[in-house]
């Protein structure tokens, strides 16, 4: 059987989603409580991979295992025993046809500012970027540009895995809300390059705080040049918000 799981982490103290040696991973996390389960290694295939320091609110994951005593039973077989800090907030048998990954249509990303200085109960959550004064019109007026398709190798960063990865991606959705002090950046787009969401979160800032300019910006990624003065924000202010997938892959077997 295939079963479509979806969590919430802090990413706090994790080395991000991916599996790695040391094992200070969400995903070698899951692994190792679905091992005690089921008596056996079990591989998790996230729908994407979120950095170190990266929250997330609605990933979700697939694996392979036969059980027999509802979706329920495994939920709460998984949920005990884990880290506090990692929630399984659904669990559904799904064909095999699903794919967690692959099978995603999109995804929506939330980048949280703080205009000042957080509490020390936010500020894992947000990113304290002081008091100065922002222009909100002239980030909105450079956000509704990046929409669309376009080459994003200019705000990405590189990353060396070996892997041929095409730097052109769909944003459909790039905005700002803002209530007080507190300011986040909603990001849905088909796919995301290495730490792109961040570089966008980072750049936009700099725009709304005069030391870059919109034409710069744009500049740079027309040219598909990574310059210096682009700004990648910290991972603690990033969260996997939702992925998106077509009706049929979201109905139980």
């Amino acid at each position: 059987m295939r079963w479509r799981c979806t969590c919430a982490y802090d990413g706090t103290d994790f080395e991000g989603w991916q599996s790695q040696v040391g094992g200070n991973t969400v995903q070698d996390t899951i692994e190792a409580r679905l091992g005690a389960i089921f008596k056996r290694p079990i591989r998790v295939h996230g729908a994407g991979r979120t950095d170190a320091g990266v929250h997330a609110r609605g990933q979700v994951f697939h694996f392979d295992a036969d059980w027999s005593h509802g979706s329920q039973k495994l939920l709460s077989a998984l949920s005990a025993s884990l880290r506090r800090d990692i929630q399984i907030t659904s669990i559904a048998g799904v064909n095999v046809s699903f794919h967690a990954r692959f099978s995603a249509l999109r995804k929506r990303y939330v980048y949280r500012f703080y205009l000042g200085q957080a509490s020390p109960f936010e500020t894992r959550y947000c990113w304290s970027v002081g008091d100065r004064s922002m222009d909100l019109v002239a980030t909105e007026q450079l956000a509704q540009r990046f929409l669309g398709t376009h080459d994003f190798t200019a705000l990405a960063a590189t990353h060396h895995d070996g892997k041929t990865i095409n730097p052109e991606k769909t944003l459909y959705r790039l905005e700002f809300q803002q209530e007080g002090k507190k300011l986040q950046l909603i990001v849905e787009g088909s796919g995301f390059l290495y730490k792109m969401v961040r570089t966008i979160a980072g750049t936009l800032l700099q725009v709304g705080r005069g030391a870059l300019t919109a034409d710069y910006v744009w500049d740079c990624l027309e040219k598909k040049e990574r310059r210096e003065k682009i700004v990648t924000a910290p991972a603690h202010g990033l969260c996997l918000d939702r992925v998106f997938y077509a009706k049929n892959f979201l109905q139980n077997v």
